[in-house]
């Protein structure tokens, strides 16, 4: 080392030769040491060679490293090349490639060998299993891309000598629709809010129009300004659906002047319209818990959501625009409710259960105030949902300071400084009909501060709604994603009924053949992904309904910011090119030759 001290980093693999000259020279000094004549000096020559490279190769003694063998060379064949439809850069990175003896390798959505390009660039950008491949080859690799590397921390993975040659393309203005929120399903009527996020690329864009389109109509317009290089800009709408209940599409669209990538334009969602609610929350004292509950049952939940908040004595009012309804209407969605969520007096209209018919949350309100924290659930409905999050360090809350004792209990809480004191937070039935009572107050923090703080909010309160909701008249095995997909990504699908393996039949739009699907929900998860699928609108059939799915484009088709990537690159294992005795084939030739020679020289000297 730097202090002049010998490691023992050298030893080692010295020590195999040592121990197989030993055995050589052991061997041979057995067998012709007793009588040694001039006539035994060749054959035990032979012995010693024959047995020394024996015991090499058992050992697999390193023989001296060779020249270094030449790194493979990977090329990005990812769909982000062609955008803007120029195709100089991957022409470039081509000819790169072959003059550096390859492409070996072709790296996208998949890795596969091959020296031509694909007839349809990937998807995807994943960079990972090129580094698997080089540290098992024990070799470097050249690394050739647009930049826009969905994996680039992978970079530091790949081995030492590794580079990049990074090709930068022609940019033209370019905005794009990179995401759209919006309600998976709302009231033919009712107005819903869109939020609709745009990008622009590394040329900026110009100034255009932004419209959104349910099913065949265009519903509003906003005028968008121009955006510098990179910029973001997110717009809100108001949209009122008009159109017949029933799966509807629907479209944001982007139209600038001199917009290079029209692929990246719009984008789509299914939208489901519908003329009766499926969820009612009613509040007789709203607070933020009401309001967090509202969000998160439109969130997490397909089924359109209506909440009516009561601010004094027969004074009732709309979520969201705030008109006067009469409480006669609010008792009678109430009861007319799939699922009903009762928050504030749950005994308001009389006995919660007799005035309602289907699934049922009631929150009532907790007038103690104190430091609760809940623990990690029990065993019920909602605990697969709820396992991976540290329930038991999330932000304190309130308890009811009396509960039901339920058919399961999902949620605990032990008081601040006394883990002796528990009470139970979140009960449930389910015979009759799915019914559960949520006594706590102060859950929004979970959701306000972030992080997987809010990941549990969401975690907690979509598994809930989603046991609750089934039986309010979605029937489908599997839920598709309701937000943006894209193609290129593993399509998650929620579960919905009780079954853990569910078939689905899925039809393109203009295709003629229906593709066949099973989803496997093992032990009790609550969603399971499936293949990536082209993009596209599909018709989702089961035996529990029909539903829709689209596949927009790929995010490769997006503006991204391409960082400019460290060359070189590799700072993983330092590739060694030494081999192993066994990696040698004149090996095994040595000791037969040395044995068999030996065998003739004993013959000749009369012995056997």
């Amino acid at each position: 080392d730097a202090n002049g001290r010998v490691t023992s980093g050298r030893i080692r693999p010295m020590l195999s030769w040592i121990v197989a000259l030993l055995a050589g020279a052991v061997a041979a000094a057995l067998l012709y040491g007793r009588s040694p004549r001039a006539a035994h000096v060749l054959p035990a020559m032979l012995r010693f060679v024959a047995v020394a490279t024996l015991v090499a190769l058992l050992l697999n003694a390193p023989l001296p490293a060779g020249a270094p063998r030449p790194p493979l060379v990977a090329l990005d064949v990812s769909a982000s090349w062609l955008r803007a439809s120029d195709s100089s850069a991957l022409h470039a990175a081509l000819d790169t490639a072959l003059r550096l003896g390859g492409p070996d390798y072709l790296f996208g959505d998949t890795l596969r060998a091959g020296r031509r390009l694909p007839p349809a660039l990937d998807d995807a950008s994943a960079l990972a299993s090129v580094g698997d491949l080089a540290a098992a080859a024990g070799r470097a690799v050249v690394v050739i891309t647009d930049g826009e590397l969905d994996d680039g921390a992978s970079l530091g993975i790949l081995p030492s000598g590794s580079r990049v040659v990074q090709l930068a393309r022609r940019e033209r203005p370019d905005l794009a629709v990179i995401d759209v929120t919006s309600p998976a399903a709302v009231m033919v009527n009712d107005s819903f809010t869109v939020r609709a996020t745009l990008r622009a690329g590394a040329a900026g864009s110009g100034a255009g129009v932004l419209t959104v389109h349910i099913g065949p109509r265009q519903m509003r317009t906003a005028t968008l300004g121009a955006l510098a290089p990179y910029g973001e800009s997110e717009v809100t709408f108001t949209a009122h659906p008009e159109a017949t209940e029933g799966p509807t599409v629907l479209r944001i669209i982007a139209t600038t002047a001199g917009d290079g990538e029209p692929r990246n334009d719009s984008v789509a969602v299914p939208l489901r319209l519908t003329r009766a609610p499926g969820a009612v929350l009613v509040s007789s004292a709203p607070d933020l818990d009401a309001r967090t509950a509202v969000a998160a049952l439109r969130g997490v939940s397909a089924l359109p959501t209506r909440a009516y908040f009561r601010f004094g004595p027969g004074r009732w009012r709309a979520e969201g625009t705030l008109a006067p309804v009469s409480e006669s209407e609010v008792v009678r969605a109430v009861r007319e409710a799939p699922l009903a969520v009762l928050h504030g007096d749950t005994a308001l209209f009389g006995s919660p259960r007799n005035i309602t018919t289907h699934a049922l949350l009631l929150m009532p309100a907790v007038s103690t105030e104190g430091d609760w924290y809940t623990l990690a659930p029990g065993a019920s409905p909602l605990a697969a949902s709820l396992g991976g999050f540290p329930i038991d360090s999330l932000p304190p809350i309130s308890v009811a300071p009396a509960m039901p004792t339920g058919d399961w209990t999902a949620l605990e809480a032990h008081a601040a400084g006394d883990p002796r004191t528990r009470a139970p937070v979140l009960v449930g039935w389910d015979a009759p009909r799915h019914i559960a009572v949520l006594g706590a107050s102060g859950l929004w923090r979970w959701r306000a501060r972030g992080g997987v703080r809010a990941d549990a909010y969401a975690a907690l309160f979509g598994a809930l709604f989603d046991w609750l909701a089934r039986v309010s008249g979605d029937r489908r095995g599997a839920v598709p994603p309701s937000g943006v997909v894209r193609a290129g990504e593993r399509i998650r699908w929620l579960r919905g009924g009780a079954d853990s393996v569910v078939t689905v039949g899925l039809r393109r739009d203009g295709d003629a053949v229906e593709r066949r699907l099973i989803l496997t929900f093992p032990g009790g998860a609550g969603s399971a992904t499936s293949p990536r699928l082209p993009p596209g609108i599909y018709r989702v059939r089961q035996g529990g309904g029909t539903s829709m799915l689209i596949v927009n484009v790929s995010r490769e088709l997006l503006p991204r910011r391409a960082p400019a990537l460290a060359a070189p690159a590799g700072a993983g294992a330092i590739v060694v090119s030494g081999r192993g005795a066994r990696d040698a084939g004149w090996i095994y030739l040595l000791v037969i030759v040395a044995l068999c020679a030996e065998w003739l020289a004993r013959r000749r000297l009369g012995q056997r």
